[in-house]
C-alpha cells in the first residue's frame, strides 16, 4: 500500500434512496469498500434519506440487497440520517451559540430578485450577505412572522485547498463561495451540513465518491474546520457513462443492480468488471475478488470517465463462469430451475454439476446455463425450423436402429458412442447426419457439445421416449 497512516482507515458509502441503485452508484461504493478491506480498515454504510418526498423504502431495499449480493457488506450501518435529526440540531445550536451560523430572513422572492440583478450585471448569482452580522454593521429590521434559514458564516478570505487522490491539487477561493444555507426555515438541516456531522461522528478518514460532489467539497471542508476538525482525504471518481456516452442514471435507462443478479451475472464478475471502470492493475482484465483487494490502492484510479459496455460485462461474466466450480454453478442453476417449476428433488442425483461442466464454456450468464440445463429436467419442444431441417423421413430408419441399440447398451458415454458408430456403419451415414436430428429430438436444438455426453446425462428413459415421439 502507498497509503501510510497511523489512523485506522474508515471509508463510507452514502447513497440517497431516491432511485434504484445502478452500476454507476455501486462503482462508487466498490472503491471505498475495497480500500477499507485492502487496508484492514472499516467500511460504513450511511443512507442519506433526508429528501423525504423522493426517498423510498423500496430504493433502500435495493441498496441493501444489491450490496449483500455483491458481498460488499459494511462493518457498520446502515445508519439513516432521518434518525439522526436530534444530533444535527444539537450541533446547529452549538454553532449558533458560537456565531458560526446566523439567521437569514431573506425571502425566496428577494433572493430570486437578487439573482436576476446579478445575472443582468453578468455577475455570478450568489447570496450577498445581507443578514450576515459584521462589526459595526446595522442589520435590516427582522420581518414579522418570517422563519429564518440558518446560513453558515463562510470565510471571506483565503483559499480552500485539498490534494484530491484522483484529480490532484484543487484550489477554490473563499470569495467564490457564498454563505451556505445549512438549516431550512422549519429547522431541518441541509445536505452539506449533515454530511460533515456524519463524517465527524463516524470518524471517516477517506471520502471516495463521484466527482459530481467536487463543488460540495470546499463548503464541507470549511464546515469541518469551523467545527474544529480536519477534513478527510478526498478522492473524486470520474463519471460512469452509459453506452450512449451519457451519464449513467435511471433516467438514461440504467438498470437496478439487482437486475443483473436476476439476469444471471455472478457477483465475482460484477466486482471484476466494475473495478476496471476507473481502476487498473497493469493489463490484468480477469481477476478474483481476493486479487482485487490485494492489489487495490487509490494511486491507480483513473482520471477519465469510464464507459459501460454490456458486451464486455458479458465476456467478463463468461470467463468467471468458466472458472467457477461445477458444484457452485449447479447450486445457482438449481435455484433458477426451481423458479421455472422444476422440483428440487430432481437434483438429488449427481447430474447437474456434470451438466454445468458440459455447457458452461458456451454460456455468458447463469440464465443461459439454466436454459441448457432445463432440457434435462423439463419437457423439450424442438425448434420448428430445426425440426423441418433435420427430421426428414430419410433419417427415421436410422433413428429407429439407434433406439434399438440404446435400449440395451450400457448407459455410459463410451457405449452410447459405440451405438452411434454401429448405426452409422449400418446406414452409410456420417455422424452429423444422425447426431443433429437426435439432438433436435432429445434437447431441442441441433448444436450441442458431444452427443454421447449429452445423451448420457439426459438419461436412457427420456432419450428413448423423445426419440420415439418424433
Amino acid at each position: 500500500m502507498t497509503e501510510t497512516t497511523t489512523t485506522r482507515i474508515r471509508t463510507r458509502f452514502a447513497p440517497s434512496p431516491t432511485g434504484f441503485i445502478h452500476l454507476g452508484n455501486i462503482r462508487s461504493a466498490l472503491y471505498p469498500w475495497a480500500f477499507a478491506r485492502a487496508t484492514g480498515g472499516d467500511f460504513i454504510l450511511r443512507i442519506e434519506d433526508t429528501d423525504v418526498e423522493r426517498s423510498s423504502q423500496a430504493a433502500v431495499d435495493v441498496i441493501l440487497e444489491g450490496m449483500r449480493w455483491l458481498g460488499m457488506n459494511p462493518d457498520e450501518g446502515p445508519f439513516y440520517q432521518m434518525q439522526r435529526m436530534d444530533r444535527y440540531k444539537e450541533v446547529l445550536a452549538q454553532m449558533l451559540e458560537r456565531g458560526l451560523v446566523y439567521p437569514c430572513y431573506m425571502s425566496v422572492e428577494e433572493l430570486d430578485a437578487l439573482r436576476e440583478r446579478q445575472m443582468a450585471a453578468k455577475e455570478k448569482p450568489r447570496y450577498d450577505g445581507t443578514w450576515r452580522p459584521e462589526e459595526g454593521k446595522v442589520l435590516p429590521q427582522v420581518p414579522e412572522g418570517v422563519k429564518p434559514v440558518l446560513r453558515f458564516r463562510n470565510p471571506k478570505d483565503g483559499v480552500v485547498v485539498w490534494e484530491d487522490k484522483v484529480k490532484g491539487r484543487i484550489e477554490i477561493r473563499n470569495d467564490e463561495l457564498d454563505d451556505l444555507v445549512i438549516a431550512r426555515p422549519d429547522g431541518t438541516p441541509t445536505y452539506n451540513f449533515c454530511v460533515v456531522v456524519d463524517d465527524i461522528d463516524m470518524r471517516i478518514t477517506h471520502v471516495i465518491r463521484g466527482d459530481d460532489h467536487v463543488n460540495n467539497t470546499p463548503r464541507q471542508i470549511n464546515i469541518f474546520r469551523a467545527l474544529g476538525f480536519e477534513p478527510p482525504v478526498y478522492a473524486h471518481l470520474p463519471t460512469v457513462l452509459n453506452e450512449q456516452g451519457e451519464k449513467m442514471s435511471k433516467r438514461n435507462g440504467a438498470k437496478p443492480v439487482t437486475q443483473y443478479r436476476d439476469e444471471g451475472y455472478l457477483p465475482e464478475a460484477m466486482i471484476n468488471y466494475l473495478a476496471r471502470l476507473g481502476w487498473s492493475h497493469g493489463d490484468d482484465e480477469i481477476f478474483s475478488r481476493e486479487q482485487f483487494l490485494q492489489w487495490f490502492n487509490l494511486d491507480h484510479l483513473g482520471r477519465s470517465a469510464a464507459q459501460f459496455d454490456e458486451a464486455k460485462l458479458k465476456w467478463v461474466n463468461a470467463q468467471h463462469i468458466k472458472a467457477t466450480a461445477d458444484d457452485v454453478l449447479a447450486g445457482l442453476v438449481a435455484d433458477l430451475l426451481v423458479l421455472r417449476g422444476v422440483d428440487r428433488a430432481e437434483f438429488s442425483d449427481s447430474r447437474l454439476p456434470k451438466i454445468c461442466a458440459l455447457f458452461k464454456d458456451r454460456c455468458d450468464t447463469t440464465v443461459a446455463l439454466a436454459n441448457w440445463a432445463n432440457v434435462f429436467y423439463a419437457d423439450v419442444q424442438p425448434h420448428e425450423e430445426e425440426r423441418a431441417q433435420h427430421l426428414t423421413p430419410a433419417i427415421f430408419p436410422a433413428i429407429d436402429s439407434l433406439v434399438e441399440k440404446l435400449s440395451t447398451c450400457d448407459w455410459d458415454k463410451a457405449s452410447i458412442s459405440a451405438a452411434f458408430k454401429a448405426v452409422l456403419a449400418e446406414h452409410g451415414l456420417k455422424m452429423p447426419q444422425l447426431a443433429m436430428p437426435v439432438r433436435v429430438l432429445t434437447v431441442g436444438t441441433a448444436h450441442t457439445p458431444s452427443v454421447d455426453a449429452v445423451l448420457e446425462l439426459v438419461g436412457r428413459e427420456k432419450v428413448l421416449n423423445r426419440l420415439r415421439s418424433r
